[in-house]
């Protein structure tokens, strides 16, 4: 699958969006994945063009008609367009600006009717070797085609109908009655292809959001839904140089209500908590769950100055009455503390050994109330009262 970081822009056009449908009830991210497929697998892309421009030119460099001279023209100017958007696809997919995802797809689907069509002039020139490059030709594009779009499976039928489908057609008008046979089997061999490339698409599609879930519960906690441990730290990572404070909340009191009500309590008591703070992020803001009653925020963006404010704002949310159900109405403290960047480092687990040791002092005092670590001082500051000392 492709990064996100180089995202194709779904299908806008009615047209477009039924031809790109996956046939699947799938999430709009493994569709844009779907999408992104189409615009892969660039050998294939590049053999296909080359060889229908190249049997396009044989057959008309043999029988230079008008028919076929055009037929070199379409497949020339068709492909040649197809390239540019292809090449702008991409240029636009990496700056993370909107596809022309639309008009690529069409442009597939008139490359395989020009396909279909020299198959057609073909069989009716009477040229056997016309007919046979032709058709040999259109037959190995179906392979392709098939193999690069079968993430939309309609598109994959559509495309092998243009380039098989008029084969059908020129049968009854060839004179040939032994061509009768292909007008009966082709049917059916295009309705075998289609089945495949469903079938194909539905496996795939099983696959990417079974890949998805695992992928899920292996960065979020079981019992709550909030990141866990795994998560936070690539959440953490993905910060860049935004500013970030880091609080490390505990549960005063919940092991008491755990040990007094039982574990089915103090998993309830845990799942509200985890709502309330989903309930209180912000935008780019993540909540982790990183063992029993401990809670991890990473709030970006928010200074010392602005930090306490929200760890009281925590321990007021948190620490509210819960409505645990069969009559069963509980009340835990909530002890918070805080590390920022860069005062205390870039490192999560540097800055979590800071945060737990402040919220060790938030304890200490008291429970209930919001520590935020000590800023630690400069290299150059620590080296000035170290010779002042007379170390």
């Amino acid at each position: 699958m492709r990064d996100e970081a180089t995202s194709f822009s779904l299908p806008r056009w009615r047209i477009t969006r039924w031809l790109a449908d996956p046939g699947a009830d799938a999430p709009e991210d493994i569709r844009r994945a779907l999408i992104g497929s189409l615009f892969g697998t660039l050998p294939i892309f590049a053999g296909g063009v080359f060889n229908s421009i190249l049997v396009a030119a044989i057959i008309a460099a043999r029988m230079p008609q008008a028919p076929f001279l055009f037929w070199v023209a379409l497949e020339v100017s068709v492909c040649v367009v197809r390239l540019l958007v292809l090449l702008r696809s991409f240029k636009n997919a990496r700056e993370g600006r909107d596809t022309p995802t639309d008009i690529y797809l069409l442009l597939g689907v008139a490359w395989a009717g020009s396909v279909g069509y020299g198959a057609f002039i073909s069989l009716l020139s009477g040229d056997w070797v016309a007919a046979t490059l032709a058709c040999m030709s259109a037959a190995a594009m179906v392979g392709g085609i098939c193999f690069r779009n079968f993430g939309a499976p309609r598109l994959s039928a559509v495309m092998t109908v243009c380039s098989l489908g008029p084969t059908c057609l020129a049968a009854p008008f060839s004179g040939e009655p032994v061509l009768y046979v292909a007008f009966a089997q082709i049917p059916f061999y295009l309705m075998s292809m289609r089945v495949a490339a469903y079938k194909l698409n539905a496996l795939l599609v099983a696959t990417m959001q079974a890949e998805r879930e695992h992928e899920h519960q292996a960065r979020h906690d079981a019992l709550t839904g909030l990141t866990n441990r795994v998560g936070l730290m690539r959440a953490m990572g993905e910060g860049g140089d935004r500013r970030i404070a880091l609080l490390y909340l505990d549960l005063d009191g919940f092991k008491a209500v755990n040990d007094a009500h039982g574990h089915a309590a103090g998993d309830r008591l845990l799942k509200q908590a985890a709502d309330r703070l989903r309930h209180m992020l912000r935008a780019g803001d993540v909540a982790a769950r990183i063992g029993g009653d401990e809670f991890v925020i990473v709030a970006r963006d928010i200074d010392r100055a602005q930090a306490p404010a929200l760890g009281e704002r925590l321990i007021r949310e948190l620490g509210s009455a819960y409505d645990l159900g069969e009559d069963l109405v509980v009340s835990v403290g909530v002890s918070v503390g805080v590390a920022l960047t860069p005062d205390h480092g870039d490192d999560v687990s540097e800055l979590l050994d800071v945060a737990d040791a402040a919220l060790y002092g938030a304890k200490s005092l008291g429970k209930s109330r919001c520590v935020v670590a000590a800023p630690r001082p400069r290299p150059s500051v620590a080296w000035d009262q170290s010779r002042s000392a007379g170390v």
